[in-house]
């Protein structure tokens, strides 16, 4: 079998997400921005288009969509704000750039782009980041562009129970996307508002490159989504890239290894992988992740629930 010249998997979070809680408008809504975010990615990639712009395109599409917590639907903080954290990952080059407690910017990935592409650094953070940001001309909107009255309910919800530290449903609506283009280069992106009612800066794995956001054209693509504690203990991303180019496993054994040891130490949540080879994988240990894939070789699809395949 010919491998695919190119691959894109997608995923809108993992978590508690089963169909007996899920209303029809909910299970098509989430169907519908994970196939357009399908889309906007494929069609880079159908035309030649490199990962790192694939999955720009792919994330930008979550992070305009309200049913994921990235962007425009991102959650709130304890004190009723929206922090904004992303990352990107080029393979071929290994450049990085991350940002975390954005707050002005629209696209958050866009501007953990610019940071690889226009700036000495890894990551920048809060008020630097924003700074950065407008210097750069990006999008800029008002903080009330992000606060929808859903994630609002939310985290009043979450104050009311007095529910502990934050989401203990494990809702993790993280966004992501990993690509391998017709040249065999690959690349991560991940994006994210954080947890409802987070506090003290709280910062979790996704703008974390190794963590929850990694890419090297040697091994794989990896972008994560779940309980940021644990997959920053882990280092998750980098080590299943590790496990792949150190010891020859594939995307799936990999990251099922990987994710097996994230739940032995309490954690949940998955990943999505993709390798040069155009071989692909989803993990997760929650009863569903939002996820798509789509590829040169006509696959095309998007699921929510732990028993659906493609």
């Amino acid at each position: 079998m010919t491998p695919p010249k190119w691959t894109l998997l997608i995923h809108g979070g993992a978590g508690s997400m089963v169909r007996s809680n899920f209303s029809a408008e909910q299970d098509e809504g989430a169907r519908a921005g994970l196939s357009t975010a399908l889309e906007a990615g494929s069609a880079v990639l159908a035309y030649s288009g490199s990962a790192m712009d694939a999955v720009s395109a792919a994330v930008m599409a979550l992070e305009d969509d309200a049913h994921f917590n990235a962007g425009y639907g991102a959650v709130f903080t304890y004190k009723g704000i929206n922090e904004l954290d992303a990352a990107i990952m080029d393979g071929k080059t290994l450049g990085a750039g991350a940002v975390t407690g954005a707050r002005y910017t629209r696209n958050p990935v866009l501007l953990a782009r610019a940071v690889i592409e226009h700036s000495p650094n890894v990551m920048l953070s809060r008020e630097g980041a924003d700074e950065f940001s407008r210097e750069q001309g990006l999008d800029q909107v008002d903080p009330d562009y992000f606060a929808i009255p859903e994630r609002w309910r939310q985290l009043e919800e979450l104050k009311a129970k007095k529910l502990g530290w934050y989401d203990i449903d494990m809702k993790y609506g993280t966004v992501g996307a990993v690509a391998v283009d017709q040249d065999g280069n690959v690349a991560a992106a991940t994006s994210t508002g954080g947890l409802t009612g987070k506090r003290w800066g709280r910062i979790g794995d996704s703008p974390i490159i190794g963590a929850g956001t990694y890419a090297d054209n040697r091994a794989c693509a990896v972008s994560a989504t779940g309980a940021g504690e644990f997959f920053i203990r882990l280092g998750v991303a980098h080590e299943i890239c590790a496990r792949m180019r150190m010891l020859g496993e594939d995307a799936k054994l990999a990251a099922d290894h990987v994710i097996n040891e994230l739940g032995q130490l309490g954690g949940t949540g998955g990943v999505i992988v993709t390798a040069p080879d155009g071989t692909s994988t989803f993990s997760f240990n929650t009863p569903g992740m939002y996820r798509g894939k789509a590829s040169s070789a006509g696959e095309k699809f998007v699921a929510i629930y732990g028993d659906e395949s493609a």
